[in-house]
């Protein structure tokens, strides 16, 4: 793992490199690990915004950053830290990089009709996955697989996301992991004084709109999920 981080810091920036990443991997505190993880998400997410087209509703900005803020606080971890950004797109979409950098389709925001509650459970999904790891194991496991196929023939993290470019960001977490964001998820829901019932109304009425299969109408996002009613049980 040592020689792993090593590499990742080697390619990924000037000044995350060589020593500083071997002694992280084996002695860094919890402070160096989120800020080295802020690195790493900081680079990815500069690539992202170059493959995706930011929206430019005010209102919509206004709404996730004021409803992440008020998550972000009830984070236990106070050295974390979290942003939110809207982009255009056709189909509902949400993904989140390591150190935090949260973003949330305009179309999935109205699938959630804009309503406070709901998105609150959608932010709370994503920033589960950077709380528990699992955005930083995504990265490092496809960028290991790169590294080990020469895939990234420049030498460089964003290389893979500049040749898969989101698809790798859509791909489904284990169904274990899913479940674990939706639980963490609903939990920060409520410790930040949204309506608790809000998941399960959300999943019930997603899973309402096509009785003949849901989740196919709405592309890949809610695809690459467990099935709504096994969400609804797990968070119940």
């Amino acid at each position: 793992m040592s020689g792993l981080f090593y590499n990742l810091g080697r390619m990924l920036r000037p000044y995350v490199r060589k020593a500083q990443w071997v002694w992280q991997s084996a002695a860094g505190s919890d402070a160096d690990a989120i800020r080295l993880e802020h690195d790493v998400g900081q680079d990815l997410a500069r690539s992202i915004r170059q493959q995706l087209k930011p929206d430019p509703d005010p209102q919509i900005a206004h709404l996730l950053n004021d409803v992440g803020s008020r998550l972000a606080a009830c984070v236990a971890n106070e050295l974390r830290t979290f942003s939110f950004e809207a982009f255009e797109g056709g189909e509902p979409n949400a993904f989140a990089l390591p150190g935090g950098y949260i973003f949330v389709s305009r179309s999935l925001v109205e699938l959630c009709t804009q309503n406070q509650d709901e998105v609150a459970f959608i932010l709370a999904h994503e920033m589960s996955h950077v709380i528990r790891g699992h955005a930083m194991d995504r990265i490092v496991t496809n960028s290991a697989i790169a590294l080990g196929s020469r895939f990234i023939s420049r030498g460089a993290i964003t290389g893979l996301l500049n040749t898969v470019g989101i698809r790798l960001l859509e791909s489904s977490y284990s169904q274990d992991r899913e479940m674990e964001a939706d639980k963490l998820g609903a939990l920060l829901v409520v410790a930040a004084s949204y309506n608790p019932k809000a998941p399960a109304v959300l999943l019930s009425r997603l899973a309402n709109l096509s009785p003949s299969g849901p989740e196919s109408n709405f592309g890949h996002y809610f695809s690459s999920h467990p099935s709504f009613n096994l969400r609804i049980q797990n968070i119940s």
